[in-house]
């Protein structure tokens, strides 16, 4: 019984060596994962970020000066992915994958919902949000904004990321508009 479970062990990793070496696996945006691919890197994902995430401190988030900063910041270095109101793709939304989820939608209508993470709980929500500015993800197009971000910045956009999905598109263009300066236009 052990030698059939050791020979069985080895001839499965032998075979996977070769086919990770044979290059067979399609690594272009355009083709999905198949399946057991996708649930393997989608649960080491979530759960990676959930444990990482589990004791981060949530601050106030409700102040009016984090919206404003949070989505001045939003508009500049995440709408051209994660959208804003009103629409629905982008060209560069189209050709990531995996897709980022438009962020100006509630977590049911963009397909990522993380509930089973504890995402149902509004400061978990908020910790995972930051871990994941703040460290971004390996492999999806999703930078680390923590090396040019301190932790204030990446709670404003945090703090904007809770009140996104609730906007139209005035208030979107109100909360996000900057001055010449580069300032929020309401400061």
């Amino acid at each position: 019984m052990k030698k059939t479970l050791y020979v069985a062990i080895t001839a499965t990793l032998l075979a996977s060596i070769v086919y990770l070496y044979s290059g067979k696996y399609p690594m272009g945006a355009d083709v999905p994962h198949n399946k057991l691919t996708y649930w393997l890197l989608e649960t080491l994902r979530e759960r990676s970020i959930a444990t990482a995430a589990k004791d981060i401190q949530v601050p106030p988030l409700d102040s009016p000066d984090l919206l404003l900063t949070g989505g001045a910041d939003y508009n500049d270095m995440c709408a051209t992915c994660h959208l804003q109101p009103g629409t629905t793709k982008s060209d560069l939304s189209v050709g990531l994958y995996p897709a980022p989820p438009n962020l100006s939608s509630t977590l049911d209508e963009h397909g990522h919902n993380h509930a089973s993470d504890g995402d149902s709980n509004p400061d978990q929500a908020a910790r995972r949000q930051f871990w994941i500015i703040k460290h971004g993800i390996k492999a999806s197009g999703m930078p680390a904004w923590g090396p040019t971000h301190d932790d204030q910045r990446i709670w404003a956009m945090v703090a904007f990321l809770q009140a996104l999905p609730e906007l139209s598109v005035d208030q979107y263009q109100i909360l996000t508009a900057r001055d010449s300066s580069g300032v929020n236009s309401h400061h």
